[in-house]
Parts: structure tokens; sequence; C-alpha cells
């Protein structure tokens, strides 16, 4: 897995986490993926951040320098919006 997937699929389900603070699954999945993040890719310090209205961004820690990568919101949110949609995880 490239570390840009790495972090987009942790900031997928970091924002269903946040939106669904209930949802142990998703908190789970938020684990795995920073476990992923630090062994394999030796991240610290993984944060996101909402930009205006259309960006979130990932920064983190690498070989002790400060990175971002910025994500399309909409893209990061589908998720969130498709796991909301089917009544099956909303009980």
């Amino acid at each position: 897995m490239r570390l840009e997937d790495a972090l987009f699929n942790w900031l997928q389900i970091k924002t269903v986490a946040t939106a669904r603070p209930e949802d142990l699954s998703a908190k789970n999945t938020v684990d795995f993926f920073e476990e992923i993040l630090r062994e394999d890719y030796n991240l610290i310090d993984i944060r996101m951040e909402s930009v205006g209205d259309d960006l979130l961004q990932v920064w983190y820690e690498l070989d002790g320098s400060t990175h971002k990568k910025s994500f399309d919101r909409e893209m990061t949110e589908q998720l969130l919006h498709d796991i909301n949609a089917n009544p099956r995880y909303n009980e």
C-alpha cells in the first residue's frame, strides 16, 4: 500500500470514528491504520485538520520533519455518508 493510500484510508475512517464515537468498529479500524502508519511508514504525531469547506489535511512527522497531505473533503467523507445511508449500520 502506498503512503498516500494509507493516509487516505486512515483519514476516511478517522472521519467516521469522529462522527460516530459509539462505533467501536470504526475506532478499532482507526487504531489499525495508525499502527500501519507508525510501523510501516515510521510516522508519528498523525492528526487531521479541516481547511475550509473543501479540504481535509493530514499532518504527520517523519524523520524529524513535519509533512502534510491534503485530501478532498467530499471524497474523504464518502465512507461516512455510505455508512449513514445504510440502515444496517444505524440500528
